[in-house]
C-alpha cells in the first residue's frame, strides 16, 4: 500500500465497489454515504496510483540504500576492526602523547579534533584537516592505541557520527547518488512523496475494510493486494516518520523547516567559543599550535581535565581553538540513548571553563529534531534501531514490487492495467474541495518537490482530459 504504485490499483475500480480485473471507462458513481469524505476516495485512489507509478523508482533506490546504510554500522566494525579496537590495557596515556604519536606518523595537515578512546577496547581518533586527497568536508582520522601510542592506521572520516569509508560511501549514495547537491533532489523528492503515498494507501485500505480480510484461500491480484495493504498498514507509521525526519535536512523543505523552528524559538543553540583572556602569550601559543598538534596554551590534557570536572563523560571530542581569540571546545558526541550532547568552552591560556551548554537546556523542538535525525540514521537505539530501519526498508521494497505486480495483474496478457480513470475531482463537493486545495497549496509552498510535481500532474491531467473530450465530441458528430 503505502509506497507502491499499485495500491492505486487497490481499488481497481471505483472506491466503493468490489475490486474487478478490468478498469472501467469512467469512474463509477460514488456510493451514497452519509460521510462527506466519501467523494474523496476516487481522488485518493487516482493520486495514489499515479504517485506510486512515478515516485516508486526513487523510493526503491532510497529503500535499498537505506537498508544498506542501516547494516553498515555493524559491517564497519568488522571491516575496520584493526583500526577501531585494541586489547584493553591497564592505564591510558595522556591525550597529548597519543596526538604526538599520530602527528609523527602523519605530519601532514592540522589537528581538527581529537576523540579520546571512549571504551576500554577502543582506539583514540585524531582527526586531521587539510590532508591531500581528502575532501574538504571530510577529515583524515588517525587511530592510536591509547595504552601504547601505537598508530593503528588512518582512514578518511565523515560526519558527526564518525563514518568511515564504507559507511560514508553508502551514506552519500543514499543521500545524493554521489551526484552532489543536484543529486540531493532525488532523496528530497522521495521523502516529499512518501507520506502522501502512505497516507493515501491507508485511506484506501481502511475505507474498504480490507485490513480485516484474511489472505488464506485467496490468489492472484486479490492476494497481492492483501499482502500489499496489510504490510503497508503496519509500516505506514514508520514511513510517515522517515518522510518527516528525512525532510528536516533536505535542501529546500529543510530550509523551510529551519525557518519555522527559528520562528518558534526551537533552533539548536551553540556554545560560545570566544576565549575570556588573550594577550601576546596566548596569541603566540595559538599561532605555534596552529602548525599541527592541537597543543594551544595549557594543552589538551588540562583542557580535557577541565571538561571532566564539568561532568562531561565519554565519548567526547576536543576541538582546538580556531584562532588566537578562540577557546577550546569540548563536546559530548553520544547520539545513542541517553543522549549526551553537553559542551564546554575552555580558555587556552588559563584552562578555565568560560561557557557551558547543557543538552537539557535545549528547546523542546531542538531536542526532538536531534532525536528524530538520530532515530532516522539508526544511532539512537543502536542495533535495535538499525534492525527496525532495515525492516522498514524491506517493507518498502516489497510494497513497491507488489504494487507493480498488481498493476500487471490488472492488465490482459502481457500488458499493464489501464490507469485509474479521470473525473474524480468532479465528485468532490466544493465545501471539501476548496479547503483541500488551500492545504495542498500551502504544503506545496513549504515542500516544493511535492507541490511542483503535483501541479505539473494536474496541468497535464487537465490538458489530456480536454483533448480526450474534444476527440469524443468530434467522433460523435
Amino acid at each position: 500500500m503505502s509506497t507502491a504504485p499499485p495500491t492505486s490499483t487497490s481499488g481497481s475500480a471505483s472506491a466503493g465497489g468490489p475490486p474487478s480485473d478490468e478498469t472501467p471507462q469512467s469512474p463509477a458513481p460514488a456510493p451514497k454515504s452519509r460521510s462527506p469524505w466519501a467523494p474523496l476516495r476516487p481522488l485518493v485512489l487516482r493520486l495514489h496510483f499515479y504517485a506510486g507509478v512515478f515516485v516508486a523508482p526513487f523510493l526503491f533506490v532510497a529503500a535499498v540504500t537505506g537498508f544498506l546504510y542501516a547494516g553498515a554500522f555493524q559491517a564497519e566494525k568488522l571491516v575496520y576492526a584493526h583500526e577501531m579496537t585494541v586489547p584493553a590495557g591497564e592505564s591510558k596515556l595522556p591525550i597529548s602523547e597519543q596526538v604526538a604519536a599520530a602527528r609523527k606518523a602523519y605530519p601532514e595537515g592540522t589537528v581538527a579534533a581529537v576523540r579520546p578512546s571512549p571504551q576500554d577496547d577502543a582506539t583514540t581518533r585524531v582527526m586531521l584537516s587539510g590532508v591531500e586527497g581528502v575532501a574538504a568536508t571530510h577529515t583524515f582520522a588517525v587511530f592510536v592505541d591509547p595504552y601504547t601510542a601505537e598508530v593503528r592506521g588512518g582512514l578518511e572520516q565523515y560526519g558527526s557520527t564518525g563514518a568511515l569509508p564504507l559507511r560514508t560511501w553508502i551514506d552519500e549514495f543514499h543521500r545524493d547518488l554521489h551526484l552532489g547537491e543536484n543529486g540531493r533532489l532525488y532523496s528530497e523528492f522521495a521523502a516529499s512523496w512518501l507520506w502522501v503515498i502512505a497516507g493515501g494507501g491507508l485511506v484506501l485500505w481502511f475505507s474498504r475494510r480490507r485490513a480485516l480480510r484474511k489472505l488464506r484461500g485467496t490468489g492472484g491480484r486479490r492476494r497481492t493486494l492483501g499482502l500489499h495493504g496489510t504490510v503497508g498498514a503496519w509500516a505506514a507509521a514508520g514511513f510517515f516518520f522517515l518522510s518527516a525526519t528525512g525532510l528536516t535536512w533536505s535542501q529546500y523543505a529543510g530550509a523551510s523547516i529551519d525557518e519555522l523552528r527559528t520562528s518558534l524559538g526551537g533552533s539548536t543553540p551553540s556554545i560560545s567559543a570566544a576565549a575570556a583572556s588573550g594577550g601576546d602569550h596566548a596569541g603566540h601559543d595559538a599561532a605555534a599550535g596552529a602548525g599541527g598538534n592541537g597543543e594551544h596554551g595549557v594543552g589538551l590534557d588540562k583542557v580535557l581535565a577541565a571538561a571532566r570536572a564539568e561532568g562531561l563523560g565519554d565519548p567526547v571530542e576536543i576541538v582546538p581553538p580556531a584562532d588566537a581569540a578562540s577557546a577550546y571546545v569540548v563536546k559530548q558526541v553520544q547520539r545513542s540513548w541517553p543522549t549526551k550532547q553537553d559542551a564546554v568552552a575552555v580558555d587556552p591560556s588559563s584552562g578555565e571553563v568560560v561557557d557551558v551548554l547543557r543538552f537539557e537546556d535545549y528547546p523542546a523542538l531542538a531536542k526532538l529534531t536531534r532525536w528524530g535525525i538520530d532515530l532516522h540514521t539508526g544511532v539512537l537505539f543502536g542495533l535495535v534501531n538499525q534492525i527496525a530501519l532495515m525492516l522498514l526498508a524491506l517493507a518498502l521494497i516489497l510494497l513497491i514490487v507488489w504494487g507493480y505486480r498488481m498493476w500487471w495483474q490488472r492488465g490482459r496478457g502481457n500488458a499493464f492495467g489501464r490507469p485509474i480513470p479521470r473525473g474524480a475531482w468532479a465528485q468532490v463537493p466544493p465545501y471539501v474541495l476548496v479547503p483541500l486545495m488551500a492545504v495542498i497549496a500551502a504544503l506545496g509552498y513549504f515542500v516544493p518537490l511535492l507541490g511542483i510535481p503535483l501541479a505539473a500532474f494536474l496541468v497535464v491531467d487537465v490538458v489530456l482530459g480536454e483533448i480526450a473530450h474534444r476527440r469524443g465530441r468530434k467522433a460523435s458528430v
